[in-house]
């Protein structure tokens, strides 16, 4: 299986990272597509990274709202 086509559009920030790894929210065009928002692990060199979810706008603006209306204090994680 080929490895996928990627350009790394935006960064929008980094959420974590360890053993050199950073967990970061990018816009990114996958393949030639239309470029969406890219949540997932990458290497320092942005060569590999892991598995991860990305979101057209809807989605993300669906999630801004889900996670504004959680009481973060009370989740039991």
């Amino acid at each position: 299986m080929p490895e996928p086509k990627y350009e790394i559009i935006k960064n929008l920030g980094c959420l974590s990272e360890s053993s050199g790894w950073k967990k970061e929210i990018n816009i990114i065009s996958w393949n030639d597509k239309p470029p969406k928002v890219d949540i997932r692990s990458w290497d320092a060199e942005h060569k590999r990274m892991s598995k991860g979810i990305t979101l057209n706008k809807e989605e993300v603006k669906k999630l801004r709202e889900f996670l504004a209306s959680l009481d973060i204090e009370k989740l039991e994680i």
